[in-house]
């Protein structure tokens, strides 16, 4: 594996602050099956095939199905995902790839199917996956699979 350089060696006050939202992200409440599609999808976005690898085998071995994460690309067409899950997709697509327009239609979609709470916790979710993914690409030369790195 060729890295440019590690952020857990370099910073490790920084790494375990971040790994530190990403458990309290899991004790929010916000359902672990949508965090990980959340976590697939906008690794997808990203292109970290890193944390696609990562997240695609969190889901599975958590029961997630390979048909539902093979649709998630395509999820707007997909009857594999329901109107929560949907709502969660464009929320998480708008803030990765900053659409500021959409904010407002988005948030009001989203507070359709999700509390006060779930929507902070699926925003901060968003902003913590997005930073997982920069910090990979940002390291490793060529994006190995998670399976080689544990």
């Amino acid at each position: 594996m060729d890295m440019r350089f590690s952020v857990p060696a370099a910073t490790p006050d920084l790494y375990k602050a971040l790994h530190g939202v990403s458990a309290a992200i899991t004790r929010s409440g916000l359902p672990q099956r949508l965090r990980h599609l959340i976590d697939l999808r906008v690794s997808q976005i990203n292109h970290c095939a890193f944390c696609i690898d990562m997240h695609g085998r969190e889901a599975l071995r958590e029961g997630e199905t390979q048909e539902r994460l093979d649709a998630l690309a395509g999820w707007r067409q997909s009857p594999l995902f329901d109107p929560d899950e949907k709502a969660a997709f464009a929320w998480a697509e708008m803030l990765t790839r900053t659409e500021h327009g959409a904010v407002e239609q988005g948030l009001a979609e989203l507070r359709r199917h999700f509390s006060d709470g779930q929507v902070a916790a699926l925003t901060v979710a968003v902003a913590t996956i997005n930073a997982w993914n920069r910090l990979g690409i940002a390291q490793f030369r060529d994006q190995p699979a998670a399976a080689a790195v544990a």
